[in-house]
């Protein structure tokens, strides 16, 4: 089966996260995506990080129903911070039979130089990259690629973060469900 990894914090998911994995499932040869809960990414501070089980959670809910995609915890018990090498190694010794493909931004594909053995991730993986708004993809690490002109929404968590502690609705942000739980949880109100 061909699998897309869509890696992140989720920190919250929203609504732009979501439409770019349809967009995904639509356009391309992938089967499903997984949605890759990041514990701790190394390029980012801890700061407002919700704890990963409840990121999950929230992942979680916001998917339920649509058979294509899965929320996964497969970094929760690596080392951290997470690294997408080791990732991608678990994944090819548990699941043998599934071809991974990474998903990510033409902001993250620009950075993946700086990421920790990203020779061996360029070799063993192709990715789809869905472009950001004034990032060109420029592939001067030869890497397979496939780029998508995905419809993108100016939305970030950061924003939504900021939203939920100034007591502002995040309605339409992100999926009711997860906007609920949110809500009954209070988190991010902190």
């Amino acid at each position: 089966m061909n699998v897309g990894l869509f890696f992140g914090s989720f920190n919250p998911i929203h609504t732009g996260h979501l439409i770019i994995a349809n967009w995904v499932l639509n356009e391309t040869d992938i089967e499903k995506i997984w949605l890759v809960v990041s514990p701790q990414n190394p390029f980012k501070s801890e700061q407002d990080l919700l704890s990963e089980v409840h990121r999950l959670t929230l992942v979680q809910k916001a998917i339920l129903g649509d058979e294509r995609m899965e929320a996964s915890d497969v970094e929760f018990e690596l080392p951290r911070p997470s690294y997408t090498f080791r990732t991608l190694s678990l994944l090819k010794e548990k699941y043998p039979a599934n071809t991974f493909f990474i998903i990510l931004g033409s902001d993250s594909f620009q950075d993946l130089a700086k990421w920790k053995n990203f020779e061996s991730i360029v070799s063993n993986h192709k990715m789809v990259v869905f472009q950001r708004p004034g990032i060109d993809v420029k592939n001067e690490i030869n890497a397979q690629i496939e780029i998508l002109d995905a419809p993108l929404l100016e939305i970030s968590s950061t924003n939504i973060r900021e939203l939920i502690k100034n007591k502002k609705s995040i309605r339409y942000l992100v999926p009711d469900m997860v906007r609920e739980e949110i809500e009954a949880k209070l988190y991010y109100k902190k």
